[in-house]
């Protein structure tokens, strides 16, 4: 879906009229009309609102263009999965898990994966096989690098 199909679709679903939406992101109504007839996208600080007003990602905002996953887990991310900051604003690095309110959940790699493995392991994936795929992607993963090279400094 494009920018311009999904912000009619919130605006409609939340039953807004474009000058309604317009005086919430304190724009004009032509410019809430020229981003639903794809004639322009709104600019990074009107994202932020959008998304904030109909809590959705600024990446569901924009047609979902990058696949997101969690860089501290590897979760597949969508709008209900995706952490918070404090102040409510979406941050797509990571799951809602692994990131709360502002605040790391794992600074060790094994704790992770112990939790991970009883969450995946099933008739088809055994505890060892998600074991050995989670010490395989993990340090691939933003969030672990950045701990390791913290921990090479210490």
């Amino acid at each position: 879906m494009e920018t311009k199909d999904v912000i009619v679709h919130l605006r409609t679903k939340n039953g807004l009229s474009q000058d309604e939406l317009a005086e919430k992101v304190f724009v004009t109504r032509q410019a809430v009309s020229r981003w639903e007839t794809g004639e322009t996208v709104p600019n990074t600080e009107t994202l932020k609102l959008l998304s904030r007003l109909f809590d959705v990602s600024i990446n569901t905002l924009l047609g979902s263009p990058r696949k997101l996953i969690c860089q501290c887990c590897g979760m597949p991310l969508d709008d209900t999965l995706i952490a918070k900051e404090k102040t409510g604003e979406f941050n797509e690095e990571y799951c809602k898990w692994c990131y709360a309110d502002g605040e790391y959940t794992y600074s060790d790699m094994d704790d992770l994966i112990e939790v991970c493995v009883k969450h995946m392991a099933n008739e088809q994936f055994s505890e060892e096989q998600a074991r050995a795929y989670m010490k395989n992607v993990l340090p691939s993963l933003n969030y672990w690098k950045k701990v390791v090279r913290q921990n090479a400094k210490q």
